[in-house]
């Protein structure tokens, strides 16, 4: 019996140690368990966001990109096209110019042919009266005659 009272006596130590572990060591090792569990599923959701949020972000930044070029492609049409412009305005310039120079250049041409043309027509006739006197060999009063001379310069 001395055995039986030890089995006893074991198992009610045994029964007692088991209660007080589950009413004093039990509760705080499963809080801490799942206060543990709640952390790690916390820290799976927490990454699980963050990987969506780098798509997002991911996505955005593609998208923002692409505007970008998509801005930078415009903006260098809006300049080759104003280049083009500016180009055209300083060949329209130039022509105009160029004409305006060749047209005073002729006109400069024009002016000195006359100028030349008259000057001509003062020799001839300056020769012509020279000829007159040496023919009839007596002397013109070129301003009594002013106006027969007028009239051969106008006639060459």
């Amino acid at each position: 019996m001395n055995i039986n009272a030890t089995l006893i006596g074991q198992a009610i130590a045994f029964t007692m140690f088991v209660v007080f572990c589950m009413k004093y060591v039990w509760p705080p090792i499963m809080q801490a368990i799942e206060e543990r569990q709640k952390k790690i599923a916390d820290g799976l959701a927490a990454a699980e966001r963050a990987a969506k949020d780098l798509d997002l972000a991911q996505a955005n930044a593609s998208d923002q990109l692409k505007e970008a070029k998509r801005s930078a492609t415009e903006i260098i049409d809006q300049a080759n096209k104003r280049k083009a412009q500016i180009i055209d305005q300083a060949r329209e310039e130039a022509n105009t110019e160029r004409e305006n120079i060749l047209n005073q250049g002729q006109a400069e041409l024009e002016a000195e042919r006359n100028r030349a043309r008259d000057e001509l027509r003062k020799q001839v006739a300056t020769l012509a009266v020279i000829g007159a006197e040496k023919i009839l060999e007596r002397s013109i009063d070129e301003n009594a005659h002013r106006d027969i001379l007028d009239k051969i310069t106008a006639e060459l």
